[in-house]
């Protein structure tokens, strides 16, 4: 006689929930400082506050679906542990690159993946919305800042001239006749379109039924946020404007955003509850018919130990790796790097005008070459291993910042140049020093800068990134540096000529100069 469906449920069950739970566990244990890392990050943002959240709603979400979820049989899914493994192997990408976004993203594949590792599919996709919000939790989308900051200038700029007030524009910051404004990373609306989007996704899932009505509504909190920043940037400029700078500057400026903010997402809701679709998730919680047929045979109950075990194992391997690879580098010595002496061209001790900010680099040298009335700067910033502390793609690492006052950066591009027998691409920048009472003339500076990684060049800070990484895996050594050459000058041909002539003939006396660094530990 075949036993009763509900029985053999309850006995899976019994092992299967366990199981899981002693993986997560051990998850968040091998993985503490990643986490502790991001939850670091929500508590002193303002961009990621809201992802503290994510958790409380995520079990919450699970508790809803906790009558349907005990419907299905846990079937564990052993070949997901590739996928397990994958993870596994972008958090020690990540954690020896000191990418805080990578690690944290692939602590949360991690947990997500062994869901269905453990419980197998059927149960992942009765769980399908919960596991994927729970992505929301990552800090991640700051890389969205630049584009979002030239937009926001772009649309303010548009929408001042439109309302009849001159505005003069370099880069970030323009002048208008009551006073200078700029755009920063708190303008950008970062902060306002990933809360948005995260609530939004929320109130999607519960108040629609259809795919399609989903779709739209997370599209919509997509566009909103960034249509309210522009027009909160504009509102924000006219008040001061036509206020004589009384308000709307200072504090005020981000509260007035924030109070604006509420509103127009505020007003999104109000819209969007017209077309919602409250029946779509009400059975959720209620239990299933009494007479309703568990869904699917239940697996062997050793399998969800086996399973599990092998997701533990996985987890802890990169650790032992990284343990092993950190000992290998604390015992490098330090870099040794000095700049070449160039033909034609004297060292000399005049006082740079500008000084890139690179945070904690391994050696750092700047020196200015003179020849006749033509002078080049050029600082290197190196670094050898890198980690979070120190590695030369960082958020840190600036030319400029957004906030200085002394230059503005006012273009950018790609320029190459033929050197050694080969095209060297640079990141070329113009950039325009801070404007002086009564002065006529600004100064001007000429800058091409390029990462070196791997023993190669590139623009590229993910290639570089890559090739620290896959260098340091190989025994070979993460050492990679950023070269930045500048001319001052008001002739912008001038200049160009001066740089483009200066990195033809030497750029390969300071890449010998660089490989000689590395080849010393």
């Amino acid at each position: 006689m075949t036993p009763p469906a509900a029985p053999l449920l309850g006995a899976a069950w019994r092992h299967a929930l366990p199981a899981l739970v002693l993986v997560l566990l051990a998850l968040l244990g091998l993985y503490h400082q990643t986490m502790a890392a991001m939850v670091g990050i929500w508590l002193r943002s303002d961009t990621f506050a809201h992802a503290i959240l994510v958790p409380p709603i995520t079990l919450w979400l699970v508790w809803r679906l906790r009558h349907r979820v005990a419907s299905v049989a846990p079937r564990p899914q052993p070949w997901l542990l590739a996928a397990l493994a994958i993870a596994a192997l972008g958090w020690l990408v990540g954690d020896l690159a000191g990418v805080n976004a990578l690690t944290q993203l692939m602590l949360t594949a991690l947990l997500v993946l062994a869901v269905p590792a453990v419980l197998g599919w059927a149960v992942a996709r009765e769980l399908a919305f919960p596991l994927a919000f729970l992505f929301f939790m990552v800090p991640i989308g700051e890389f969205m800042m630049p584009k979002m900051m030239d937009w926001t200038a772009d649309f303010t700029v548009a929408a001042l001239q439109l309302s009849g007030i001159p505005v003069y524009r370099e880069g970030l910051q323009f002048v208008i006749p009551s006073g200078n404004w700029s755009v920063v990373e708190a303008c950008s609306g970062v902060r306002y379109l990933i809360a948005s989007f995260m609530v939004g996704t929320l109130f999607a899932y519960l108040n629609y039924r259809s795919t399609r009505r989903r779709l739209v509504f997370c599209l919509v909190a997509i566009a909103v946020p960034i249509v309210a920043n522009w027009v909160r940037a504009y509102i924000i400029v006219m008040l001061g404007h036509l206020s004589g700078n009384t308000i709307a500057v200072g504090v005020d400026h981000l509260v007035y955003g924030w109070v604006f903010f509420g509103i127009v997402i505020g007003f999104m809701f109000f819209i969007g509850a017209k077309w919602s679709e409250p029946d779509g998730n009400r059975n959720a919680a209620l239990p299933p018919p009494a007479a309703a047929a568990v869904s699917g045979r239940a697996a062997p109950m050793a399998l969800h130990w086996i399973v599990a075990a092998a997701t533990v194992a996985i987890a802890a391997a990169p650790h032992a790796a990284a343990w092993q690879l950190e000992r290998t580098g604390a015992a490098a010595s330090a870099p040794a790097l000095a700049l070449p002496d160039v033909p034609r061209w004297s060292a000399v001790d005049d006082p740079p005008l500008l000084t890139p900010a690179f945070a904690a680099p391994s050696a750092e040298v700047l020196q200015v070459y003179r020849q006749d009335d033509r002078a080049v700067t050029v600082h290197v910033a190196y670094y050898r291993h890198q980690g979070y502390g120190r590695k030369l793609v960082s958020s840190q690492n600036q030319l400029v910042s957004s906030e200085d006052r002394r230059w503005n950066r006012s273009t950018s591009g790609r320029r190459g140049v033929e050197a050694g027998g080969r095209v060297v691409e640079f990141a070329s920048h113009e950039l325009l020093g801070g404007r002086t009472p009564g002065a006529t003339v600004r100064q001007r500076l000429d800058v091409r800068q390029v990462l070196w990684a791997g023993g190669r060049f590139t623009t590229s800070p993910q290639v570089a990134t890559l090739l620290s990484v896959a260098g340091r895996l190989t025994g070979q050594g993460d050492d990679a540096a950023a070269l930045t050459f500048y001319v001052e000058g008001e002739d912008a041909a001038a200049t160009q000529r001066v740089l483009d002539d200066f990195l033809r003939e030497h750029l390969g006396s300071f890449e010998a100069r660089l490989q000689v660094a590395r080849s010393v530990r």
